[in-house]
């Protein structure tokens, strides 16, 4: 049985970058698992890449087929965003390992869907003065900056991935992205071998 490494961290902690890496080694051979949104699509973002940028229409759709795995709504200045993981038959754990990005809330309903030993966590973790310089840098080269929108999401990560919540959810490993982007990401990836290869060996 394969396993979905689930990359989580506040915002800007560096999770994008961490989860494009790792996907170009290919010693690792992981899939991307990409959940979808409604939210608008940024800049330099593409569709079926960070996410399935979609709409209320076809969530309903997959909600009526019984394929939505979890659903977020997230309340911004600019109306609800939702995103969502769906079963949409592309997963094959017995085949191959994935990797994917979510919140806590999300992790926990995979976890609770395919299994607690299919779903890894690999928690990002970030001084919160560095994350709002570098959430402030990304968001001042958005056509139209959105900075209400970003405070909101900082203080909501701040109760969102709480130590306590982080302890409730069995999560204690952690990974700290605060200086050396590419230390962090060889020791996911060394994590991530660990893993893969005591899995060979009990095979």
């Amino acid at each position: 049985m394969g396993k979905i490494f689930y990359i989580m961290g506040k915002s800007s902690s560096g999770k994008d970058t961490i989860y494009e890496e790792l996907l170009k080694r290919e010693e690792l051979q992981l899939y991307p698992l990409v959940i979808y949104t409604t939210r608008p699509i940024r800049a330099k973002e593409t569709d079926g890449v960070e996410y399935h940028f979609t709409d209320e229409e076809e969530l309903q759709k997959f909600l009526a087929e019984g394929k939505v795995i979890e659903l977020r709504e997230y309340q911004t200045i600019h109306g609800p965003w939702k995103y969502f993981t769906v079963d949409d038959q592309h997963i094959a754990l017995d085949q191959r390992d994935y990797l994917t990005i979510g919140v806590l809330d999300s992790y926990r309903k995979m976890k609770e869907y395919y299994g607690q030993e299919c779903v890894v966590p690999i928690y990002i973790q970030v001084e919160d003065g560095k994350r709002l310089e570098r959430a402030l840098k990304r968001e001042r080269k958005q056509t139209e900056p959105k900075y209400e929108e970003m405070c909101r999401r900082f203080l909501a990560d701040q109760r969102d991935f709480s130590t306590e919540k982080l302890r409730e959810a069995g999560i204690t490993k952690r990974f700290q992205n605060d200086e050396e982007r590419e230390a962090c990401i060889e020791q996911v990836a060394q994590y991530i071998r660990e893993i893969q290869n005591v899995l060979q060996i009990s095979q």
